[in-house]
């Protein structure tokens, strides 16, 4: 049984100072959800120290967002169907600020983590939902560039996150990483209350899957703290990993049988069967293994081994955003005139020519060679996420396309933890194998190692001092080698991407409702 409300269908497209407006309510939402993702990295230790809990404890402010975001992503397509994506729009947006609010003004550990989930559970359908209203509020000649000015927040908000993030926190306090979303989050409720009104979408009242609900919050739920825990917990060699794992494993397989079996499931994963969506997940969700794997090492690298600071290790990783942010509504606005395909090709060669390049670092890069890669890296970046989006949305009726969204934002959270979670983990272990090969080689019949030791002894320092800096030289060296490893895999990652882009068929547009579809 369904009722559709008596609402508008297929309203024209928006133009003009109305269109601008629009535009710019729907960007700041999805950038402001997306800055969240990245901007509590760098202010744990801060958040932990004033809370009065360990350095892992606070790491439970990012697993706790990603968790609930992660669930709830997938049920966007339902959420818009059943309450409209006006509604949960606005709805999300405000929930969302309030929770901003809750963590900003947090005084315990508990409370904050709380929050954390509200703010994730709440935002999750900010990004897919500001995709889909920004796809409709443009003609279909113009949704190219569309398309380009609302990925220029997924591109950036990563970016920015950690610069923003350790301004804040060295300026002020990290209080402020979730006070400045409250003007923001007002504002673009107020102005999508306002423009977007009489742009309801229409609504089926379905029932609820339960079972369908229960095994998505336990696969998912399990599999994004494995993914966020994994590194620190010595992944399997933790018995509480592995019991993730199967947990994560056993829900996830009944959830899709029970889906497909479904005839109201919660999620629509026959998306899936469409070639186009799924060829544009995967090499959404590998690319962006190989953005995120990048974005969170060499930060991390800047800061344990290069003495950065978190401003200026975000400083480097910010120039990755210049090109992007120029480039993005280009390639979107031309986008139809061109086979996304070949864009895409041409963004995964960029990134992994800049990838092996920037893998022939030696320990002392300057700050400007950094930042000069990650400046051409932009172009790579800015030429393969909005050509995938427009792959997976192709052939979708416009009904299908919140949920769709929301699918293509979850592969994409999905690559960003596991990007996350396989490269640190990578960066980590190869640097301490590294470590200790170049440890062996440290003997007395070694002409290298005695000849430095002798320069260091000269310089004031005793023995025990002098091996103590060259234990800090060698894990250097050891930790720069590590980092060029994931650098080089990065742009491996990227190359197997273009024979698979090269599944995908034409043509590449969303097809308009016919009569009498809702």
């Amino acid at each position: 049984m369904s009722q559709t409300s008596q609402v508008r269908q297929d309203p024209a497209p928006m133009d003009g100072a109305m269109l601008v407006l629009a535009t710019l309510a729907l960007g700041m939402a999805s950038f402001m959800n997306i800055l969240d993702l990245t901007i509590t990295n760098v202010s744990v230790p801060s958040i932990a120290g004033d809370l009065g809990v360990s350095y892992t404890q606070g790491t439970w402010t990012i697993t706790s967002y990603a968790v609930s975001e992660a669930i709830m992503l997938p049920l966007t397509g339902w959420l818009a169907l059943r309450f409209g994506a006006i509604r949960v729009f606005v709805g999300a947006t405000l929930l969302f600020t309030l929770a901003s609010g809750l963590c900003g003004v947090s005084v315990s550990f508990p409370m904050l983590l709380l929050s954390r989930v509200l703010q994730g559970a709440a935002g999750a359908s900010m990004i897919p939902l500001s995709q889909t209203l920004m796809t409709s509020i443009y003609p279909p000649e113009r949704r190219g560039l569309a398309l380009g000015l609302w990925s220029m927040t997924t591109i950036l908000g990563p970016i920015a996150g950690p610069l923003a993030g350790g301004w804040l926190t060295e300026n002020l306090t990290w209080h402020w990483i979730f006070l400045i979303n409250l003007p923001v989050g007002v504002v673009v409720a107020v102005m999508a209350t306002t423009l977007l009104r009489d742009r309801e979408t229409p609504r089926r009242q379905l029932p609820i899957d339960y079972i369908g609900l229960g095994l998505l919050v336990v696969g998912i739920g399990a599999l994004q703290i494995l993914l966020d825990k994994g590194n620190e917990l010595d992944w399997f060699g933790s018995p509480v990993i592995s019991a993730l794992a199967g947990l994560s494993a056993a829900a996830l397989v009944v959830f899709v049988v029970w889906e497909l079996g479904e005839p109201h499931p919660v999620v629509d994963l026959r998306l899936f069967g469409r070639r186009n969506f799924l060829v544009g997940v995967i090499c959404l969700m590998l690319g962006s293994v190989a953005f995120f794997g990048t974005v969170v090492v060499l930060p991390l690298w800047l800061q344990s081994y290069q003495g950065y600071t978190p401003l200026w290790a975000g400083k480097v990783v910010a120039f990755g955003g210049v090109l992007a942010l120029i480039l993005s509504p280009i390639v979107g606005a031309n986008l139809y005139r061109v086979d996304p395909r070949k864009v895409a090709t041409f963004g995964f060669s960029t990134f992994a020519a800049v990838a092996f390049w920037s893998a022939h670092f030696t320990p002392d890069v300057d700050y400007w060679t950094l930042a000069l890669t990650r400046l051409f890296m932009g172009v790579g970046i800015s030429c393969f996420f909005l050509p995938l989006i427009a792959i997976n949305l192709s052939g979708l009726l416009p009904q299908q396309i919140a949920a769709a969204s929301g699918l293509q934002n979850f592969m994409r959270n999905l690559g960003s933890s596991l990007g996350t979670a396989i490269m640190t983990s990578t960066w980590d272990h190869i640097g301490i194998a590294q470590h200790a090969r170049l440890v062996e080689q440290v003997t007395v019949y070694d002409p290298a190692a005695t000849h430095y030791l002798a320069q260091l002894e000269a310089t004031g320092l005793g023995q025990h001092q002098a091996l103590a800096q060259l234990d800090r030289t060698l894990g250097t060296q050891a930790y720069l080698l590590s980092a060029n490893w994931v650098l080089y895999a990065s742009g491996l990652i990227m190359v197997s991407l273009i024979a698979l882009i090269w599944w995908a068929r034409p043509p590449f547009g969303v097809r308009p409702a016919g009569p009498g579809k809702s």
